[in-house]
């Protein structure tokens, strides 16, 4: 029998910088625990932002998955910028096709997409919206 599903939280740390406090107040698992647990799991990914899904059962156990880092963050460290634009319609760097390559083939697992080509797309226009012009793919 399975056990039951109390709830689903889905946060984001620093990978290997996780520490009890208010983002895990709510979820009512042992937070000194949960955050060794994803410390020692993130240790590789020092420096990225670290998606997690929390799954809290009704016993006060736990699973969590890891997630791959948020598309803006790695179009923002790829271009070199520390802020996307406010605007989509300014410019505020560009994205090579091969770096836009890159970020899709990492985030393919966590994308709704088929095929790298449809990866790409969903990466580029994140990038549009970030005012990110991208090389080499149709607008």
């Amino acid at each position: 029998m399975s056990k039951k599903i109390n709830r689903i939280m889905k946060i984001q740390f620093k990978a290997g910088q996780a520490r009890p406090g208010p983002a895990l107040a709510g979820a009512g698992i042992q937070m000194p625990q949960f955050c060794n647990q994803f410390n020692s799991a993130t240790q590789d990914r020092l420096g990225e932002t670290v998606p997690v899904v929390l799954t809290i059962y009704e016993d006060k156990s736990y699973e969590f998955e890891l997630k791959t880092t948020p598309a803006a963050e790695m179009i923002k460290k790829a271009c070199g910028i520390d802020k996307a634009a406010s605007d989509s319609k300014v410019t505020v760097a560009t994205l090579s096709a091969d770096k836009l390559r890159e970020i899709a083939e990492y985030k393919m697992p966590d994308l709704n997409a088929y095929d790298i080509e449809g990866a790409m797309k969903i990466i580029a226009g994140t990038a549009r919206n970030m005012g990110v012009k991208v090389e080499g793919i149709d607008a």
